[in-house]
């Protein structure tokens, strides 16, 4: 490989791995860059769970030891995201170049709506938050799980929507648990596209070492309470220049 696009490849993994922990959607980010250096879009789809894998491992082990995981709320939503990737992977290994684009440049424009709303709630939580996990609760992660298991880009925007709006969560432990939710989804939807043969294990591993620094940057900078406007403002702007780039494609 081209020595710049490897650069480029690592240099865009980090910018992916801070994006995608503190608010999410930095696929945005990988996905297109993997199309351009010329993967089909349902390889580059399966390639890019290698770095989402890396970077989630690393962002969960450090929310968990920050004691910022609430684990009895995470566990059941876990097991529903996880039956969504594969379903939803399922679907993806079939998808056409032009079915692709489509869906992710509506999934953009979808996410930038679902931030806008009420943005006090995404920096305070709500009060009386979910102390457990209701069958509704359940069922909208099982939809979401589906729909990262289709297309990864977007899914953490996705999560963090319904962990803040539905759940009740503030924005520091949304992120914790939307790393966890994150990493359980992808792990059974990389096994999908694995056995499709829809995996480049060279440029997934460049940009995933650039994600892997990038998502342990990331999660100590998301615990700090001066951080979550910045936060905020970052993730609206990757959400509208994303789905720019991705219909004009």
């Amino acid at each position: 490989m081209n020595p710049l696009y490897a650069a480029a490849a690592v240099g865009a993994g980090f910018l992916a791995g801070v994006v995608n922990t503190l608010a999410g959607n930095g696929s945005s980010i990988t996905l297109p860059l993997l199309i351009f250096l010329g993967l089909p879009p349902t390889v580059a789809n399966g390639t890019n769970r290698i770095g989402v894998l890396a970077q989630c491992t690393v962002s969960t082990v450090t929310f968990h030891r920050k004691r910022m995981v609430p684990w009895r709320l995470a566990l059941p939503l876990i097991a529903a995201v996880a039956i969504g990737g594969v379903l939803g992977a399922a679907i993806a290994v079939d998808l056409s170049v032009t079915s692709m684009y489509r869906a992710i440049g509506a999934m953009l424009v979808l996410s930038f709506f679902l931030v806008l709303l009420r943005p006090e709630r995404w920096l305070r939580g709500r009060a009386g938050a979910a102390q457990r996990v209701r069958l509704r609760d359940g069922l909208i992660f099982l939809a979401i799980g589906v729909y990262g298991g289709f297309i990864q880009a977007g899914v953490g925007i996705f999560l963090l929507t319904a962990l803040v709006l539905e759940i009740g969560l503030d924005m520091v432990r949304g992120n914790a648990v939307k790393s966890m939710l994150t990493l359980a989804l992808n792990v059974t939807a990389f096994v999908v596209f694995l056995r499709n043969g829809q995996v480049d294990w060279g440029l997934g591993l460049l940009v995933a070492s650039g994600q892997v620094l990038g998502a342990w940057a990331a999660a100590h900078v998301a615990m700090q309470e001066w951080a979550q406007q910045w936060v905020y403002r970052l993730l609206l702007l990757v959400i509208l220049v994303s789905a720019v780039q991705m219909f004009l494609r």
